[in-house]
């Protein structure tokens, strides 16, 4: 969490940036209007060029864009608003003094995504490597507490060092107002981090809190500590994209929810993603016109999906032909991949799918698949997206990993954010729904609003073979034939409990559906949940699972 004295912000000569203002000023003090406004024009122009030529050459030779750049990719154009451009850093010692430059690092202000406000910091490379001091940490703390109060979202470029060692636990003190405010905004407002360069230490708690991570390949890393540390405490030899880059947080811990190859896709990216956000909590997701029919048939269903429940498919391609033109935003797409969380639209109405990847691990659950499932929900309740889940689940991980890890309460919070979920629910059952990830899963028995399934479901406790096995074990080995004994049995199981029909017939499922009308059946049941109102209890907050 600190920043070396040399970084590329500090190459800025105290003529470049600690004495910028009076730099532009070349003859005596202005003493009318006319000559303060043009004072005020040189100065807004140093500050917008920034420190250095030199500076914004090695940011680029990186294959870094500058702060200023990012935020004119992510916001409308024109549409900025700088906050506090002027301010600069009052810390005194080692060289401090000499180097005020105007922003100290950091570039505050609002603008628009299509049309909609939304908040904006960007951490400033060139100017002490973007590590935050004081007046750094203030400036955020001013525009984060704006973004809550005006009720939009708030979007963090970063590209900082950490903190700001020359000015000691005034700089780590400024992380604490950060983190405050992150929990504080959580479930009012988007917040969006998006990392673009280094961020290590304790910095790195503040995109952790944060609703959506996206991440840049070979330019941005995060880690607590770093390579160094690592080896002197370990003897683990390791490199820094090796220990916190993008394609490391995707795939193996799951910080990180988005990765590209570059920063101009990643901010097109964030822009998409907040199309389908809300502004606030109190508001609903944007709404767009649809041309692809409501009642649109989706006959290539009937063959995609096999009724053998132990043959795999691509759920990926029953959401492409269920949503609006086969749009979608996979979230952690390549993390836990045995489950997907996603955001479409139906009927140019927003929605979350959370469902089960019989291409991976046959769709089960595991420590990794319900932890992303459970965040997934709890963001999409938090701002009112109505939530279809897909199921073909054959039940929870079995293992002593597993189990050693904590799947009971790991999968508890998939469990916990279901049934605390008050937004419109949908679930439909396409094949195998086994056991408690069955339950787990939005079933009716937990507060899903409608459940529907196809023809080739099957509810039940168990497979039939394992549920044969256990009922008739004693039939089966008092058989001459066991094998034929066995097969027998699985077969009266599944006639007996697993047909079809079984649940609808007892309640558990509202309808049979043909699988070419899911799409009309899943559109007009959320424009009927779309006046849904449901209270929890009072409480100051629940105590989920953790």
């Amino acid at each position: 969490m600190t920043v070396l004295d040399e970084t590329p912000g500090d190459t800025t000569s105290a003529t470049d940036s600690g004495t910028a203002s009076d730099a532009t000023v070349e003859t005596a003090e202005p003493t009318d209007s006319r000559g303060r406004v043009a004072e005020l024009h040189a100065i807004r122009a140093q500050a917008l060029r920034g420190p250095s030529d030199k500076a914004t050459e090695a940011q680029h030779a990186k294959g870094k864009l500058t702060a200023r750049e990012r935020i004119e990719l992510l916001l409308d154009p024109g549409s900025f608003r700088e906050v506090e451009q002027l301010r600069r850093h009052r810390a005194t010692g080692f060289g401090l003094e000499a180097k005020k430059p105007h922003t100290d690092g950091v570039i505050t202000g609002w603008g628009t995504v299509e049309g909609r406000t939304v908040f904006v910091y960007a951490h400033d490379f060139r100017i002490f490597g973007g590590a935050l001091g004081e007046a750094h940490a203030t400036k955020i703390h001013k525009i984060m507490d704006m973004a809550i109060a005006a009720g939009a979202p708030l979007v963090s470029l970063n590209d900082g060092a950490g903190a700001r060692i020359q000015e000691g636990v005034s700089a780590l003190a400024g992380y604490g107002g950060i983190f405050q405010r992150n929990t504080k905004a959580s479930g009012v407002i988007p917040q969006i981090s998006v990392m673009l360069g280094p961020c290590a230490g304790g910095a790195a708690y503040s995109p952790a809190l944060t609703d959506f991570v996206f991440m840049v390949r070979d330019t941005s890393q995060m880690f607590i500590t770093g390579p160094d540390v690592v080896k002197a405490v370990t003897g683990e030899e390791i490199t820094q994209n090796g220990l916190g880059g993008a394609d490391v947080h995707a795939e193996t811990s799951g910080v990180c929810h988005f990765a590209y190859d570059d920063e101009e896709t990643c901010i097109a990216e964030v822009r998409y993603l907040l199309s389908l956000l809300p502004s606030n909590n109190r508001e609903n997701p944007p709404t767009v016109s649809c041309e692809d029919p409501a009642e649109r048939r989706s006959d290539v269903l009937l063959d995609l999906v096999p009724a053998d429940g132990n043959r795999p498919y691509d759920m990926a391609k029953v959401i492409e032909e269920l949503v609006d033109d086969g749009e979608y935003l996979e979230v952690h797409e390549r993390w836990a991949r045995n489950i997907i969380c996603a955001l479409a639209r139906l009927d140019g109405q927003v929605v979350g799918i959370v469902a089960n990847q019989p291409q991976t691990l046959a769709g089960v659950l595991d420590i990794e698949a319900s932890e992303k499932a459970a965040r997934f929900v709890q963001m999409c309740d938090a701002f009112n997206i109505p939530i279809v889940t897909l199921l073909d689940v054959p039940g929870f991980l079995p293992g002593v990993d597993q189990e050693h890890g904590g799947i009971i309460r790991h999968g508890a919070k998939l469990l916990y954010a279901y049934c605390n979920a008050t937004v419109p629910r949908i679930s439909l059952i396409l094949r195998k729904a086994y056991g408690g990830a069955y339950i787990v899963m939005d079933s009716q028995s937990i507060g899903a609003d409608l459940t529907y399934a196809w023809p080739t479901n099957e509810i039940a406790v168990m497979g039939a073979e394992g549920a044969a096995n256990v009922i008739f074990r004693r039939q089966i080995a008092a058989a001459a034939d066991p094998e034929a004994m066995r097969a027998r049995m699985v077969k009266e199981y599944k006639a007996e409990l697993m047909h079809p029909y079984y649940a609808a017939e007892r309640g558990l499922v509202d309808d049979v559906i043909d699988p070419a009308e899911t799409r009309e059946v899943l559109i007009r049941s959320l424009a009927m949940l779309r006046t849904k109102h449901a209270d929890l209890p009072s409480r100051k907050h629940g105590n989920p699972p953790q």
